[in-house]
């Protein structure tokens, strides 16, 4: 009898082996996936086909070494996104699209599941109102604290609050972080907007074109002896946001979030203590 001969890709690849390096940027390629919704084994799968061409799901199984049932939900979702397709032909031959036409597939598929999202918002605002609160006893606001990591997260919060401030909003920041706001467009909301907005920023003059939109009576530069790290957002005296990592920092954002009482009454002394010793931006 024959003995069957073992599949393997480069997956399998060792530090001393001449693939080690295709397996490093193959991995690096697996992670960035991730992001577009695919999970590791289905990155996995279609890294796969697309590097070794149509295989069949036999084939697919033995070089990735994963169980045989898992292969085919494996092919049977990569198949329901839309990057992979399969002949009609027996044994069924499985083959991953483009890169390029692949990413542009889940990124409008993406875009498809947001807006379908949007649409759906108003109907399960209204069902919601419908109904009651029924711990009605305990009407005083919680004081709570969320942590946020990463741009999208964070982004996501100022948007909300930004969104929604009635009295006053607060900034403190580097001139990396003002810069992220900027082509965030999130300074775009306080050009013609009627509630009070003061930014403390520690912008250079190079940069300062980021305010030609807004009041400059509303802009103050801080002294070069704060700290480039410190950054917080307040809103409504009631709600504020603190970068322990900001744009300055070579690590992924990090900040939190907080309606405690205390801690943004503490930050609004301090907001005010250095807007009052800060100068104007010059126009």
């Amino acid at each position: 009898m024959a003995k069957e001969t073992t599949q393997s890709s480069v997956f399998d690849s060792t530090p001393d082996s001449q693939m080690y390096e295709y397996k490093l940027s193959v991995e690096k390629v697996q992670s960035e996936l991730l992001q577009y919704g695919l999970t590791s084994n289905q990155s996995k799968v279609f890294i796969y086909l697309g590097k070794y061409g149509s295989k069949t799901a036999p084939e697919v199984c033995k070089a990735l070494k994963l169980p045989r049932t898992e292969t085919y939900h494996l092919l049977s979702a990569l198949q329901n996104k839309g990057v992979v397709s399969a002949t009609f032909q027996h044994p069924i031959q499985f083959t991953a699209l483009p890169l390029d036409k692949a990413i542009w597939i889940l990124v409008n598929s993406e875009k498809e599941r947001v807006k379908s999202l949007e649409q759906m918002e108003k109907g399960l605002s209204e069902l919601w109102e419908n109904i009651p609160a029924f711990d009605s006893m305990h009407e005083e606001v919680e004081e709570k604290f969320q942590m946020l990591q990463g741009s999208n997260q964070i982004h996501s919060k100022i948007t909300e609050m930004t969104d929604s401030y009635n009295d006053e909003f607060l900034i403190l920041g580097s001139e990396k972080d003002y810069l992220k706001l900027y082509h965030g467009d999130f300074l775009e909301s306080f050009v013609k907007s009627k509630q009070q907005f003061r930014l403390l920023s520690a912008c250079s003059d190079k940069t300062s074109y980021i305010f030609d939109d807004l009041e400059r009576k509303n802009i103050k530069k801080l002294s070069k002896d704060i700290e480039n790290h410190l950054c917080f957002i307040l809103k409504d005296n009631g709600e504020m946001l603190f970068f322990t990592k900001n744009a300055n920092s070579t690590e992924e954002l990090f900040a939190m979030w907080t309606n405690s009482k205390s801690m943004v009454y503490s930050m609004k002394l301090l907001f005010e203590s250095l807007w009052t010793s800060s100068k104007n931006i010059h126009l």
